[in-house]
């Protein structure tokens, strides 16, 4: 794979702000392990089906990661629209505060998902990303992604899925909020979050969580003792077991049942 002039890509892409505290690794030819083309997470980032030569193609574009630190920013409401970035490790919430500092949890992305699609309208990002783990990304220059989709209509396709999948979760989060009671928005929450972490080849029945009780409630419009009364409930209903942050499902049929009666 033939790596382009990094230097001034990574000035274009550098943080802000010291606040984001991440490092920026050039991908060199010598290090393909973590290319597009070799990477286990590729299926979910990019299309199927694409030749050699359309893979080394994006791998030429997607030449640079970056890590970010556990509460670190990735890039804030307001800062200038430039990447998208596909999550190569770790886990990230997604939020926008208000001018009184409250704080609305708008989603949580894992490995194998794209941030930064908020800010292709406008060219500013309009909420912010937060690291809630270490986790490392791989940045995707929009502006060279546009040039390329126009060359393979396969990619063109899958950002259009990628897109269209943000708008039906986003009216998904539109529905639970509006009509499910507290006990079945949780119920759908840890069913979407187990499906999603199991087709990265996670475990269909037990996760971590990454996130906070609070920060549940915030992305589910739920009060932090609701939340915690819900899981306890659950608990004592045998559909859950519950240690703290790990969640194991005892009952997979009651949760989805939960959320049907809500329907």
């Amino acid at each position: 794979m033939a790596v382009p002039e990094l230097k001034a890509v990574a000035s274009d892409l550098a943080p802000s702000s010291q606040a984001h505290s991440t490092t920026v690794i050039p991908i060199s030819s010598k290090n393909l392990k973590v290319a597009c083309s070799a990477c286990n997470l590729r299926e979910l980032c990019i299309p199927l089906g694409l030749n050699p030569d359309e893979l080394d193609q994006i791998d030429s574009v997607v030449n640079l990661r970056r890590k970010v630190k556990k509460g670190m920013l990735l890039f804030r409401s307001g800062e200038r629209f430039a990447s998208l970035f596909a999550i190569r490790s770790g886990f990230f919430k997604s939020y926008v505060a208000s001018e009184d500092g409250h704080a609305q949890v708008t989603g949580f992305q894992m490995a194998g998902e794209v941030l930064g699609l908020d800010g292709i309208s406008t060219d500013y990002h309009t909420c912010n990303a937060i690291a809630l783990e270490d986790a490392e990304v791989c940045l995707m220059p929009f502006n060279r992604i546009e040039e390329l989709s126009r060359e393979i209509l396969s990619l063109q396709r899958h950002l259009h899925k990628i897109m269209s999948r943000e708008i039906v979760r986003e009216n998904d989060i539109l529905v639970l909020l509006g009509s499910m009671r507290s006990e079945a928005r949780l119920a759908a929450f840890l069913l979407n979050l187990m499906a999603r972490m199991h087709a990265r080849g996670f475990s269909d029945s037990q996760l971590v969580l990454r996130m906070t009780r609070e920060e549940i409630g915030s992305y589910l419009g739920l009060k932090l003792e609701t939340v915690s009364r819900v899981f306890s409930k659950l608990s004592l209903d045998g559909i859950l077991e519950v240690d703290k942050r790990n969640i194991r499902i005892l009952r997979n049929d009651l949760l989805r049942d939960i959320v049907a009666r809500a329907d």
